[in-house]
């Protein structure tokens, strides 16, 4: 067969393998996509294995989707024949659909439980999260909703066996511990799961069901698990409750790459993977097609530090490379200046290239977007709102979740005065309280408001309007295709001409996302899928599904590098208290080790190129004063040999001398070019005198002149300006640059009436530009720079 003929030995070895417990070691790099893929095909074209009897499940949509897809390519190009397909997915969509067809079995020990459960993304569930914080009180108000829901996640998923209380008798545990009881039940009262929910409710029915285990064991007989280093114990728990002690399983991962130990991944899941299948056969995957021996070499002495690991060495048959840049400089300014001007070095020289920019916090890439933009370069920066966490996608969703659950509560407050229709905060407050003193849902509530009579007129009449319009959308289920419904609900409830009478600048980009809904809506009708499919596949929908793969510089965490890979990367930020991040080192060796796999991964998401950078200091967690800084650990940990050490400075004040931006740390050596440029600041009046020389024009001439409200701090230098002048008048020159820098996004500052705030947004240049900025007591402002009357602080 062709695609065993593509294959090395030791991928080869891991497709033909024919016993049971499998485990493949696949180290970064080393085509463990292509082994999981070729493995299925060998299952359907070689072993005869009906392909309706294969379960492959991963971590993304995404990730599925594409494995799906070369699965079937594969298959396709071999001459299969028949129509049936493995049954690909995520952990999360497998058990979802397992509950929609079988959760009626759970009814017997779970009371309330139905298939028609509404699935809660995190949105939803710190909405609840704040509710309840409300309902507690005074001694939940210093709780954060997002550690509220992490310490809710880790709980669950050890079982419920380690109390949240964790034995200490203080209000604030008693409080988180409120916070739970009150979450737990609106999520029963609304019938709704979490992601952890659709995990353990799995669990429950596999072990309360013992027919439907057996019937699942007949119909999977080949379950391939891929990242297995991410699995958490629920997730591990449904793997050994398919298969059996013995039974036909295959994973493939690296816990050289487990960075998820935050989500409840367990890392003791792959290395402990020969106790639980005693009979497990071990290959190792070493050989990397993706770095050059250079970077190899590097990130394997990195990861070598750690303890708990299984040995193995990556090699490659590829280049030998570049050494990895290793850069330090001064501040964190000067290193983001430095690391955007060697991006456009590569991007003159390569335009087709791809470069990623990897922190370990979102709060890191601010400086880099600030100078790419200066730079001209266009770029992506990942992590931002995911498609269906946008509130017109969220809201629109909403409609169809309440009307197809009555009991969903959460979707219809969400909805209830949105558009505004009249129902205010002291209506919803009553409804709330009339549905806790009767038991009723949200929905119930309503019914009895309206038909008693409750309210006065004009919140009656509002009740009245919604309870009708809901009721007739919930008419139009069983007859109306998905986008027809969202077509409808646009129409009848007036979202869409609300949406159209948006002035704020953002209502053309709420309609494109109205529109790519509609779109989506229309592909899940084509496929056959149902409108509960759509909402599914919507709650369940991972953040890193929405990269996009053709942007050429990309900026994301280090998290979210995990799975792509790009010719050249640029790790920033590479700093004790950064990475290893200042959490880790509170927290002990074991989570230093996560922090050293998660370097690792970084470093080996380059192909050609590895810059490293840190800063000797920098200003942290929004921090007034700039500390010293101390490289990272991991840098040090790479032998001299195996890098190229340069020390950039940011101070060169002179007559236009260029600096050498080439000074090595620990040895002289001849200069990489992708590292020869030097990083001029122009915060000086001599530095300001050297940027205008360096461009041929003469500061003096600054004088009297005034720019268009549109041009840039560059383009300003760049015009030719009326010459002759009484001489330099550098002081000017330099106001006028800083006055069209003033204020970036991030600032601190004071106005006479708002008080203390920070700069959310910047739109424009000089003194026209728009700001919108954040007050605590006022909130956010629209301000124009000029006129504001505001001051740096």
């Amino acid at each position: 067969m062709t695609f065993l003929a593509a294959l090395n030995p030791k991928q080869r070895e891991a497709v033909e393998h024919d016993g049971r417990a499998l485990l493949v070691i696949a180290g970064a790099g080393s085509g463990k996509t292509r082994v999981v893929v070729s493995r299925i095909a060998h299952l359907v074209v070689a072993r005869d294995v009906d392909p309706s009897s294969i379960l492959g499940v991963t971590f993304t949509n995404k990730a599925a989707g594409e494995m799906r897809e070369r699965v079937v390519g594969l298959l396709r190009k071999h001459g299969w024949p028949g129509s049936r397909t493995p049954t690909l997915s995520t952990f999360h969509s497998f058990c979802a659909r397992l509950l929609r067809i079988h959760g009626g079995r759970l009814e017997e020990i779970r009371p309330g439980f139905g298939t028609d459960f509404v699935i809660l993304d995190e949105a939803d569930q710190l909405a609840v999260v704040k509710d309840a914080v409300r309902q507690v009180g005074p001694a939940a108000q210093s709780l954060k909703p997002k550690k509220i829901l992490s310490a809710l996640g880790r709980w669950k998923n050890s079982n419920g066996r380690s109390s949240p209380l964790h034995g200490r008798n203080t209000k604030e545990t008693l409080a988180l511990q409120s916070v739970f009881e009150l979450y737990r039940t609106a999520l029963l009262a609304a019938n709704a799961l979490d992601f952890d929910d659709l995990l353990l409710e799995t669990v429950r029915l596999l072990k309360h069901s013992d027919d439907l285990r057996a019937l699942l064991r007949v119909r999977y007989r080949h379950v391939l698990v891929d990242e297995f280093q991410d699995t958490n114990p629920p997730q591990y728990r449904i793997m050994r409750l398919l298969v059996g002690r013995s039974g036909n399983v295959c994973a493939v991962g690296d816990e050289d790459q487990a960075i998820y130990s935050w989500r409840g991944a367990d890392i003791s899941n792959i290395l402990g993977f020969e106790t639980d299948f005693p009979a497990t056969r071990v290959i190792r995957l070493e050989q990397n097609y993706r770095s050059t021996r250079s970077i190899l070499r590097a990130s394997s002495a990195v990861v070598a530090h750690n303890r708990n690991r299984r040995k193995k060495e990556l090699w490659s048959a590829g280049p030998e490379g570049d050494l990895p840049v290793v850069l330090r400089a001064e501040n964190a300014l000067a290193e983001a200046r430095f690391v955007v001007q060697e991006i456009g070095n590569l991007l003159d020289r390569d335009p087709d290239i791809t470069v990623g920019v990897l922190y370990r916090t979102n709060a890191q890439s601010r400086l880099f977007e600030e100078e790419l933009r200066r730079a001209g370069h266009r770029f992506l920066v990942v992590g931002g709102v995911a498609f269906y966490q946008r509130a017109e996608v969220k809201d629109l969703l909403a409609y169809l979740r309440a009307a197809m659950s009555e009991q969903d509560s959460v979707s219809l407050r969400r909805i209830l005065n949105v558009p505004a229709r009249g129902i205010g905060k002291a209506t919803l407050e009553r409804l709330l309280e009339l549905a806790s003193k009767e038991e009723v849902s949200l929905w119930q509530a309503i019914g009895e408001v309206v038909e008693r009579r409750l309210l006065g007129t004009r919140a009656q009449a509002a009740l009245a309007g919604f309870r009708l319009l809901m009721k007739r959308l919930r008419e139009r289920l069983d007859r109306d295709k998905p986008d027809e419904l969202i077509d409808w609900i646009l129409r009848e409830t007036g979202y869409g001409s609300m949406l159209e009478a948006d002035r704020s600048g953002r209502g053309p980009s709420r309609l494109e996302n109205v529109r790519e809904l509609l779109s989506a809506a229309r592909e899940v009708d084509e496929r056959g899928d149902s409108l509960q499919d759509l909402l599914d596949h919507a709650a369940l929908v991972a953040d890193s599904d929405g990269i996009d793969r053709s942007a050429r510089v990309l900026l994301l965490t280090l998290h979210n590098a995990k799975g792509l890979e790009f010719s050249a990367v640029a790790m920033v930020g590479m700093e004790e208290k950064l990475l290893p991040h200042q959490r880790s080192l509170d927290a002990g060796e074991g989570a230093v080790e996560e922090e050293r796999r998660l370097c690792y991964v970084g470093m080996t998401r380059a192909r050609q190129h590895l810059l490293m950078s840190c800063a000797a200091s920098r200003r942290l967690y929004g921090g007034g004063e700039a500390l010293e800084m101390r490289p990272s650990r991991f840098l040090r940990e790479i032998p001299a040999d195996l890098i190229d050490d340069r020390l950039v400075k940011s101070s060169w004040y002179g007559s236009g001398r260029r600096p050498d931006a080439g000074v090595p740390l620990r040895r002289h050596r001849r200069p990489n070019p992708v590292a020869t440029s030097g990083v001029q600041t122009h915060d000086s009046v001599s530095a300001v005198a050297a940027f205008f020389q360096d461009r041929g024009i003469s500061p003096g001439s600054m004088s009297g002149h005034s720019p268009s409200p549109e041009a840039s701090s560059s383009s300003v230098a760049r015009r030719p300006l009326r010459q002759g002048g009484s001489g330099p008048n550098l002081g000017q020159a330099v106001k006028q640059l800083r006055r069209q820098g003033r204020f970036p996004p991030g600032s601190r500052v004071r106005h006479p009436k708002y008080g203390l705030g920070r700069v959310q947004r910047r739109d424009g240049e000089g003194d026209r530009a728009k700001l919108s900025v954040y007050f605590s007591r006022y909130g956010l402002k629209r301000l124009v720079a000029g006129y504001a009357r505001l001051e740096e602080v």
